[in-house]
């Protein structure tokens, strides 16, 4: 079903251990709320887009607080498919966590016209345009967040933060980050796992749509994360995983893991987008 999500990690990484991963980035999560606040019934936020991560973040904090304390909202833009809100709001269900929307296609259009006409630039097909969504997004999280106190939970997970693939002052927002530690495949390998649990259980935990559809931002007609980066997510992770466990280049090359030249794409992004990671959020290590 998704066993072409989790070759990458199989190859790179085949010590990983999906429940022992989650169990570390619920602690994670859990110990870092109470050491920063001291509250036993502190409330988290998160957005809720219908992929992967941000599912995976809300069954982590579910976990780690119950459903009481775990707050979602969906902030659909104009890009944002019906497949991706119908599998957000099953989701919710299926956790019995409580879901808001907060449409942000009108503020967007908005914002477009203002910095067109103030600045006599076209937007349109840009990646300006697609950041300003991510941020419209942040901008509804936080004023969630300072209205009510609740916590932002940020949804990025390694594989992006080490390519740079998230917005400053977008999708960079939150205080902690429980998938920030897991490479892309790595959520996929939990999640898995999560289904397989809850299946034995007799109930439906994650949406098979979030699992099986392309991952996607959802910031520009037809746009998927992999043609995005230029590479697919198990070959990116093949190449971190190794590196990142202390394998050099000359030897991922080696080892056929990955020819040079994309080696070589690879670590030349990560080094050009190392300032990014410095604004992401604490994350438990896995």
């Amino acid at each position: 079903m998704t066993a072409n999500r989790n070759e990458g990690v199989a190859q790179a990484a085949p010590f990983f251990n999906p429940e022992a991963a989650f169990e570390a980035c619920v602690s994670g999560l859990r110990e870092f709320m109470d050491a920063t606040f001291g509250l036993r019934d502190h409330h988290v936020l998160l957005g809720l887009s219908g992929g992967i991560d941000s599912a995976l973040v809300a069954v982590m904090a579910v976990a780690a607080f119950g459903p009481e304390r775990v707050h979602a909202v969906t902030m659909p833009g104009p890009y944002t498919s019906e497949a991706t809100r119908a599998d957000a709001e099953t989701l919710a269900e299926n956790l019995g966590i409580w879901l808001d929307e907060i449409d942000i296609e009108e503020a967007f259009n908005a914002m477009m016209d203002a910095v067109e006409d103030g600045a006599n630039v076209d937007l349109e097909d840009t990646i300006a345009a697609q950041n300003i969504q991510a941020r419209l997004r942040m901008v509804s999280l936080m004023a969630l967040s300072n209205l009510k106190g609740w916590t932002v939970l940020n949804t990025g997970n390694l594989s992006e933060a080490c390519m740079g693939y998230c917005t400053l002052y977008g999708d960079t927002v939150g205080a902690y980050g429980p998938i920030g530690g897991l490479l892309k495949t790595q959520v996929y390998a939990v999640a898995n796992w999560l289904n397989e649990r809850a299946a034995a259980e007799g109930r439906e935990l994650i949406p098979e749509g979030i699992i099986t559809r392309p991952p996607s931002a959802e910031l520009a007609d037809g746009q998927t994360d992999e043609d995005s980066l230029g590479i697919t997510y198990a070959e990116l992770d093949d190449v971190l995983a190794h590196y990142l466990g202390g394998v050099s280049p000359e030897e991922i090359v080696a080892a056929g893991i990955a020819p040079a030249a994309q080696v070589e794409r690879v670590l030349s992004r990560m080094r050009a987008n190392a300032f990014k990671a410095a604004w992401l959020p604490p994350h438990p290590k896995v």
